[in-house]
């Protein structure tokens, strides 16, 4: 019998490699720009394409996912994520660059709504902040690992090299998944009754998804502009980068401390709040003029904490026939949101005239969350009529 804790190392690498995918165009941007003749424009278009797919396709990949089976939809996502890959390395072509982007990012939709219904099916009711916490790690560790690793595979070997380093990753996760994971004693592998979610579940699953997108709202604006904020300043920009860099790595050790502390103290809420908070805090200083070194430490020791507990906020409305759905509304309001806040971030620091602005408005997104979290509760205490199923 595998271990719980088997299981979500399984569902680590496998969303480990598709945050390396995402990040392999950035980690390479000048070579990207050479090869095919971009603009940083463009190749911004190209990064956002990943997420593009999210919007459209989170309700209805858990729709799949429930009809279905976990496994086998997460294995297609895999499949989709290793034909978009092979799709760009075959060829320079700006049009085959972008449908294999696309492809790979649908496949990363359904990873991340599937996998994350599937750890909470293995950790409900046990350790589940802590376990969201470790799950979601995932991310940074795999953008941090692309960073580290494939500019110097690109410089070296060429962008082929940086794309089958990223398909080698892939392979691996789908091995894992096909041959290791195993769905929870009790669960159906595929083809259950299907059932609908209340209007009130639906109103607290949004609630989650803005709780969820505002907060990576506030980290989206700290890496996307904090660099040209500290280059405003005098920074030249590759240390600039370096040092906003340094929130990230300090937050593969601050997002699983959170939701240790969340499972250990039983106060999710007041571990949440008091991260967006002390975050909000931290952003705020910094954009004015603080001192930066000590303050980009205090803020990676700080950003992560809330993540494991709003992670788990959408199980504590659904049960195990409703996850696939409900995950699916929850990506839905978070996908939307992200797309459109970076937009909204740069206009406003072309409006100011400096970036700081960005993370300002990132600040107050961040002191939105625990309001929020007030909603969530009055919400998810009102009494639920029955869900209909649906056909």
């Amino acid at each position: 019998m595998r271990s719980r804790w088997t299981i979500l190392a399984v569902l680590f690498v496998a969303r480990t490699a598709m945050a390396f995918q995402f990040q392999s165009v950035a980690a390479i941007a000048p070579l990207v720009g050479d090869s095919l003749g971009a603009s940083l424009a463009d190749i911004g278009i190209l990064i956002g394409l990943y997420l593009a797919p999210g919007v459209a396709l989170a309700l209805p990949g858990a729709t799949i996912g429930q009809r279905h089976g976990d496994k086998a939809t997460v294995l297609a996502g895999l499949l989709m994520m290793l034909a978009g890959e092979m799709l760009m390395m075959a060829s320079t072509s700006w049009s085959l660059q972008i449908g294999g982007r696309l492809i790979g990012g649908t496949g990363g939709v359904l990873l991340n709504v599937l996998m994350t219904k599937m750890v909470a099916d293995w950790f409900a009711g046990r350790e589940i902040a802590t376990a969201m916490a470790i799950y979601i790690n995932s991310w940074p560790a795999g953008i941090a690992i692309a960073l580290m690793l494939l500019p110097a595979i690109g410089t070296t070997f060429g962008m082929t090299a940086v794309g089958t380093a990223v398909t080698v990753l892939i392979i691996v996760g789908i091995g894992l998944i096909a041959f290791v994971y195993r769905a929870p004693e009790g669960s159906a592998a595929g083809g259950i009754e299907r059932r609908g979610i209340s209007a009130g579940t639906t109103f607290a699953l949004v609630t989650a998804g803005l709780i969820w997108c505002l907060y990576n709202v506030g980290f989206a604006m700290v890496f996307s502009f904090g660099p040209s904020m500290l280059v405003e300043r005098g920074w030249s920009s590759p240390v600039a980068g370096s040092a906003i860099s340094v929130v990230l790595w300090l937050a593969t050790l601050s997002v699983p401390l959170g939701g240790l502390l969340a499972d250990r103290s039983k106060r999710g809420g007041a571990v949440l709040s008091a991260g967006c908070v002390g975050f909000a805090f931290l952003v705020l200083l910094l954009s004015r003029n603080g001192p930066a070194l000590p303050l980009i430490i205090a803020m990676g020791t700080v950003c992560g904490l809330p993540a494991g507990a709003i992670m788990s906020l959408p199980t504590r409305v659904l049960e195990q026939k409703t996850r696939s759905i409900g995950m699916g509304v929850f990506y839905t309001v978070y996908y939307a949101g992200m797309l459109a806040a970076p937009a909204i971030g740069g206009m406003l620091a072309v409006w100011a005239g400096t970036a700081t602005a960005a993370l300002e408005f990132g600040a107050a997104a961040l002191l939105l969350c625990p309001l929020l979290l007030w909603s969530f509760h009055r919400i998810s205490r009102l009494p639920q009529p029955m869900a209909v199923p649906s056909r």
